[in-house]
């Protein structure tokens, strides 16, 4: 592995089992057809995507799991969902809140990405310590515990598998898998798919740093040296123009 390049780091660490599916062909083939949109989305994981691998690492995850907030928000921290889901991770408010993301009229932790990461990654862990097996782990984590579980208990009653492929579940939570498997192949080898990776070094791109007082979020990007659109990009959580004092930014 080349100590500097990201992407080898997270093609040694895959893990999950393979999906004989023909949806993760048919979401392949989505996104090799759609080159700017993935130059798009690894753009933006660049910000990110080291310190959630740290975090994956850190737990003995499969890497795969760094690579999800691509099919939840394509790594857009603004992403705003119909059913509220928001961030890069997709929280909604009651699960936000839950796994400890502060949500008022400043804040929303459910788009701090320390704060949401260490959620989502508290939660997977939570679900493969109930189901087992990360497909499922992931298939909860879509559409709730309850809904695997139920899908679970259907197939029992007639004498059915209950792995991922054998359960009837909601179309979402169907290509959910497949689809994460799909970004996987293409993360894998991207020349398989006529696509091309932006690098990412294998280093932190952000620090997290505590303010002392109110600040404005123009003079923290000016002190941090950074721009003002990518200092919003590192701390997408703040609802105002106004940092508060207990809420630790990043730069």
């Amino acid at each position: 592995m080349a100590a500097h390049d990201l992407w080898s780091r997270i093609r040694n660490g895959f893990a999950m089992r393979e999906l004989d599916s023909k949806l993760v062909a048919r979401h392949e083939k989505w996104y090799a057809e759609r080159p700017e949109y993935v130059s798009r989305m690894t753009e933006r994981a660049r910000l990110y995507l080291f310190y959630i691998m740290e975090e994956v690492d850190r737990r003995d995850m499969p890497s795969e799991i760094a690579l999800l907030p691509m099919i939840e928000s394509a790594f857009n921290p603004g992403a705003y969902s119909r059913s509220r889901a928001s961030g890069i991770w997709q929280f909604m408010p009651s699960t936000g809140k839950k796994f400890g993301m502060q949500q008022n009229w400043w804040y929303d932790g459910r788009r701090d990405v320390i704060s949401a990461t260490n959620g989502a990654l508290d939660y997977l862990q939570k679900l493969h310590d109930m189901f087992g097996e990360w497909d499922l782990a992931l298939a909860a984590y879509n559409c709730g515990e309850g809904g695997v579980l139920r899908a679970q208990a259907r197939n029992r009653k007639r004498h059915l598998p209950t792995d991922y492929a054998s359960l009837k579940l909601l179309k979402e939570t169907r290509n959910y898998v497949p689809k994460l498997l799909a970004i996987k192949h293409i993360i894998a080898n991207p020349a398989n798919f006529g696509l091309a990776l932006q690098d990412i070094s294998n280093e932190p791109y952000f620090a997290a740093v505590a303010t002392t007082k109110h600040m404005d979020v123009k003079l923290a990007a000016q002190l941090a040296d950074i721009s003002l659109e990518e200092f919003t990009a590192l701390n997408p959580a703040h609802n105002r123009p106004v940092i508060l004092q207990d809420n630790g930014d990043v730069d």
